[in-house]
């Protein structure tokens, strides 16, 4: 909607350039992102733009919150999770099936999250989109988030 940005009157770091800042969205938040570190929940591809777009919200996390999803990540690829219940569910014992049943549970807890993160942008995002007839199909992050959002959650789904 402004292809120029907006223009920050008195912010001498910007030099009186206009200035593209992405809207808010929930990918900002540390929460989600640390929770698919520690299930070892990673992308298929990490050369796409929907990958590209994760990446580059980080700088928009308060840096204690970027250095605290690093450190998850770190650990996570230290201690994978994951990969302890594929190796475990080798075993088949009562056990091993057990700690896979609770792993996939959480995975299917996180999906059913991101499905209703979908429900929710369908109705208040995309619906109203369309009701005011506007051509633009992204989202307040500026991309074309129904389709980021069905990728994110089927992504999610796989690692079951």
């Amino acid at each position: 909607a402004l292809p120029c940005g907006v223009r920050y009157e008195g912010v001498e770091e910007f030099g009186g350039r206009g200035q593209l800042f992405r809207g808010e969205t929930g990918a900002q938040s540390s929460i989600v992102p640390s929770l698919d570190a520690c299930l070892g929940v990673h992308p298929r591809s990490t050369d796409n733009p929907f990958y590209a777009h994760l990446v580059g919200l980080l700088e928009y996390m308060p840096p204690r919150h970027r250095a605290f999803l690093r450190q998850v990540q770190r650990d996570a690829s230290d201690w994978p999770v994951r990969a302890f219940v594929q190796q475990k569910s080798a075993l088949h014992d009562e056990a091993s099936r057990a700690l896979v049943q609770e792993y996939n549970r959480c995975i299917a807890g996180l999906a059913k999250f991101r499905s209703t993160h979908l429900q929710f942008a369908q109705l208040f995002i995309n619906t109203q989109k369309e009701r005011a007839g506007s051509p633009v199909g992204t989202g307040t992050g500026g991309t074309p988030f129904m389709q980021y959002l069905k990728e994110h959650r089927d992504e999610t789904l796989a690692h079951a």
